[in-house]
């Protein structure tokens, strides 16, 4: 019998059969099982889990593209990667917290435990373009938290906004610490495939007294269309044991501290 794999080699083939049938717009489920050596009923179960995320369509026989989702873009699909390294950002990124705060977070899917994290600080405020980040920390429960929910132009394969009116918005807040997470980061240079996406994250951490990064070693080495900035802008950056020496020593020129982490097990992408 055909082993399933553990949960990483899962989520590594879900994302290879998202992205073949973004790439293609349509691919017959048997073309993936050939592709992917794999059974069909194994393809089927992929699809439905990527179905279920809302990160494509199945139809009869075949796997269809959203329009509008991209596998950089969609945080249905990200939230799933990098998990163990995600939840060692947010023990280390909680600490630069106190109660009272103000607090900006964009809507990086690695920053979704430390969502979680501050839901349970009391008396902060919590400022961000998140959905998914003002559920979870309004559902922890904390008392005397505001979650305050930066309004404009909704995307769903961001579960968050941006654009003209979020800027307005973002504009008279001062927050107390900014966090936020690039898309791709090369030799200390930030990028986003999102020009909207790209302003808002340098306007958040224009917004705040101190500001963090957030960066697991998958982004490293990548450009997209829209720079903005790099990481001299920040107070502190946080990655893991597997982001290459380079990239690091190019972030510690710029004079700003790296801090490195070690997951118990990190998965790769």
């Amino acid at each position: 019998m055909q082993s399933r794999g553990s949960e990483a080699e899962v989520e590594r083939r879900r994302r290879r059969v998202l992205r073949q049938v973004i790439e293609e717009g349509a691919v017959r489920i048997a073309v993936l099982a050939e592709n992917l050596q794999v059974s069909a009923m194994t393809v089927h179960r992929d699809l439905a889990n990527l179905e279920s995320r809302k990160l494509l369509e199945k139809r009869r026989g075949m796997a269809v593209a959203l329009p509008e989702v991209t596998v950089e873009t969609a945080t249905r699909f990200r939230e799933y990667q990098q998990t163990e390294v995600k939840e060692a950002f947010a023990e280390l990124l909680a600490r630069e917290v106190s109660p009272g705060d103000t607090v900006l977070l964009d809507c990086g899917s690695t920053l979704f435990p430390l969502a979680r994290r501050l839901g349970r600080i009391e008396g902060l405020t919590v400022v961000t373009n998140s959905v998914r980040v003002a559920s979870l920390i309004g559902g922890a429960g904390a008392p005397r938290t505001e979650v305050v929910l930066l309004g404009g132009r909704y995307r769903p394969d961001f579960e968050a906004c941006a654009g003209t009116d979020t800027l307005r918005h973002l504009s008279r807040i001062r927050a107390t610490i900014a966090f936020s997470s690039p898309t791709a980061i090369d030799r200390a240079r930030l990028f986003h495939p999102v020009q909207e996406w790209a302003d808002l994250k340098e306007a958040m951490r224009e917004a705040a007294e101190r500001s963090a990064l957030a960066v697991d070693h998958t982004k490293f080495g990548r450009t997209a269309t829209h720079g903005y900035g790099d990481a001299s802008g920040y107070d502190l950056v946080v990655t893991d044991t597997a982001t290459p020496e380079e990239q690091i020593a190019a972030i510690e020129r710029l004079g700003v501290p790296v801090h490195v982490v070690a997951p118990s097990s990190a998965s790769t992408d």
